[in-house]
């Protein structure tokens, strides 16, 4: 296979196809400096502030033991470093925890893309059984009686406390988790000497022979859409929510930013390091699924393996600083 061989996605009504092509390279951009919010949800620093107590607040679990901030946790880029988190009852969860850097900037969630804005994929996790196993009609009550709470929610939006404002207060702390200029965006800007000459290099590999742009690209370096790539068999991806077979074994393609932070990677935290994903990509892709579907991507089994270490070093270009998240005081 040539070393120019490339990828490309053809646009079909259900998942992409992909054949042998020469395309123009799509683009790597900088992160803009904020997420913008829904009309129906304006971000205002208290709903921001209330957010933030509800995403610490250990309350939101069944059993009052597991906040959000468990398995996001703001030093590990709000990941958590675990292949599989420990969900309900200590029981371990199917898939690896995504870190929340820059969320606000997709446009579906969760790695099979069940969820279309971040107010719907606030409660999701609440609900779950296997993860924080909350009844939210119990949660409204739970937080009804916290005179702090109480207070807020009427300031706020007016009202007692509810499933509604719980949402979109989660949803307003996240988009304002927002990376600041990493050295890639700096080399973006016009400053050279902001990444290293492997790093350089390891960009000219990203954008040209090793393909990567084709699914990683914008500001996020993802596309947010769906691939078939067999890092595992044991998950359906995509399929489970769509119910249609062309989409087994897909999972959103993951943003790159903050990546040297939130290991272990794959939607089932089954490589260590960012040297063993990229080693995937050059050895470990199989041929097809078990059921004999192609997959979405070959591995480029004609690369050097000295291309790793240069890979590697522009993905560690990427991580820019988050904010400063501190756990609150929370209402009693």
């Amino acid at each position: 296979m040539s070393r120019h061989f490339i990828v490309v996605m053809l646009l079909t009504t259900t998942a992409p196809a992909f054949v042998h092509a020469e395309v123009p390279t799509r683009s790597l951009r900088a992160l803009p400096e904020s997420v913008r919010s829904p009309a129906s949800n304006a971000l205002t620093p208290e709903k921001v502030e209330l957010g933030k107590q509800l995403f610490f607040d250990p309350r939101l679990s069944g059993d009052n033991r597991m906040s959000c901030a468990t398995c996001h946790i703001p030093q590990k880029a709000f990941a958590d470093g675990l292949a599989k988190s420990p969900g309900n009852g200590g029981k371990l969860l199917a898939r690896n925890t995504q870190g929340l850097a820059n969320v606000g900037l997709f446009a579906t969630f969760f790695w099979d893309g069940r969820a279309s804005s971040l107010e719907e994929q606030a409660l999701a996790p609440i609900e779950s059984p296997e993860e924080m196993n909350q009844d939210i009609d119990e949660l409204e009550k739970e937080l009804n009686d916290v005179p702090g709470y109480v207070t807020q929610f009427q300031a706020i939006f007016g009202t007692l406390v509810t499933r509604d404002g719980i949402a979109k207060s989660l949803a307003a702390f996240q988009r304002t988790l927002v990376t600041k200029a990493s050295p890639f965006d700096r080399y973006l800007a016009g400053d050279k000497a902001a990444i290293s000459t492997a790093a350089r290099r390891g960009l000219e590999l990203f954008e040209g022979d090793a393909g990567c742009i084709q699914c990683h690209n914008g500001p996020l370096l993802s596309d947010g859409k769906f691939y078939r790539i067999g890092a595992s068999w044991r998950d359906r991806g995509r399929g489970i929510i769509t119910e249609n077979p062309d989409d087994d074994y897909r999972f959103r393609t993951p943003t790159l930013r903050n990546v040297a932070e939130t290991a272990p990677y794959m939607h089932d935290g089954s490589l260590k390091t960012l040297y063993d994903v990229v080693l995937f990509y050059f050895r470990g892709v199989p041929k097809a699924t078990p059921e004999g579907q192609p997959l979405d991507i070959e591995p480029r089994v004609d690369s050097s393996f000295s291309d790793i270490d240069s890979l590697v070093a522009f993905l560690r270009s990427l991580t820019g600083e988050l904010p400063d998240i501190g756990a609150p005081t929370l209402p009693q």
